[in-house]
């Protein structure tokens, strides 16, 4: 008999189902210049879906307390969410990554959710940003700390070494920001190819992070939520991620430096989430490389999720109809 603390391993099924209903849900809002109202009502779709669930959630760390966000927003830092009645979790939502691609009408925003043993996922609130490498199983045992505070083509030789390629092969996912001008400076400079998205920082780890995808290595910061969402799936998918909290003002420093040790250093994908039970579920909006977002049919729409079960080693690629009730 299973225990009340052990999570199901069909949990996945059921973390699919809310992604998918805050994707049919935000996917309205495709193209229409509103990331706040997308966000809500993914949000309100995806909360509907968690209660039904027979956990008892709490949401570890939201997105709501993030100053000039969008009022949009009702995910947040320490919610209740779950039927209550099953083991007690960590849990983080993402309903909208990618709000600004959504509303653009572009390609890569999804709906994520991410679920662990109570304690698993553990960081300061308060601090927004991350800085972070991903890859994939095939360089995960070649990837040291040093990584991330080492000359971009110091990486990149590592990374192509593992992977038994040339470093003019290798192609680098960063976010398309002014923060980043130096390092994709440096990424070219050792002759990689650079894929510059918009938005989608979470996308982008799952494409380094998963086997058989085109990108091979993820590098920048991005936000922390995000970051602890790939470390779920990078660590469910069997692959390696580095991560360290980057403040970004005066407020945010003082907030790192009074926090624990283990939280001012890199941490391993193993560090940002602990144990075997991590599941992991996303539910594409828009098309991304990975998963074709929400379709539409009249009374009907077709989604495309992805599952990851870290403890069993799973991936499972969804496509589901569904008959639309409103």
């Amino acid at each position: 008999m299973k225990s009340q603390s052990e999570i199901s391993p069909n949990i996945g099924l059921d973390l699919a189902r809310a992604t998918e209903a805050a994707a049919l849900a935000a996917g309205r809002w495709a193209g229409l210049g509103d990331p706040n109202a997308a966000e809500r009502v993914g949000a309100e779709a995806m909360i509907r879906a968690l209660q039904a669930v027979e956990i008892d959630g709490l949401v570890c760390l939201g997105e709501a307390e993030r100053v000039g966000f969008g009022e949009g927003v009702t995910v947040a830092t320490g919610q209740r969410v779950g039927a209550g009645g099953g083991p007690a979790v960590d849990v983080l939502a993402k309903p909208l990554e990618g709000s600004r691609l959504l509303a653009g009408g572009y390609p890569g925003a999804l709906a994520a959710l991410a679920v662990a043993p109570s304690g698993a996922i553990r960081t300061p609130p308060g601090i927004h940003y991350m800085n972070k490498i991903v890859v994939n199983e095939e360089v995960g045992s070649a990837l040291v700390p040093e990584c991330l505070d080492a000359p971009a083509a110091w990486t990149l030789a590592l990374v192509a070494r593992a992977k038994g390629k040339q470093v003019r092969d290798l192609v680098v996912f960063v976010l398309d920001r002014p923060r980043h001008a130096d390092l994709v400076a440096e990424i070219r400079a050792a002759g990689a190819h650079v894929l510059l998205r918009a938005g989608g920082d979470l996308a982008g780890a799952l494409m380094a992070g998963l086997r058989d995808c085109t990108v091979d290595v993820l590098m920048g910061s991005g936000g922390v939520v995000q970051g602890l969402l790939a470390a779920c799936a990078v660590k469910a998918a069997g692959g390696a991620m580095l991560g360290r909290l980057a403040p970004q003002n005066q407020e945010e420093e003082a907030l790192f430096r009074a926090a624990a040790p283990e939280f001012q250093r890199i941490r391993s994908a193993d560090e940002l989430v602990k144990g075997k039970q991590v599941f992991f579920a996303a539910t594409a909006i828009t098309d991304g490389p990975l998963l074709h977002g929400v379709r539409y049919h009249g009374r009907r729409a077709e989604s495309n999720s992805i599952i990851l079960r870290a403890e069993a080693g799973v991936r499972r690629i969804i496509l589901t109809e569904h008959l639309l009730r409103d």
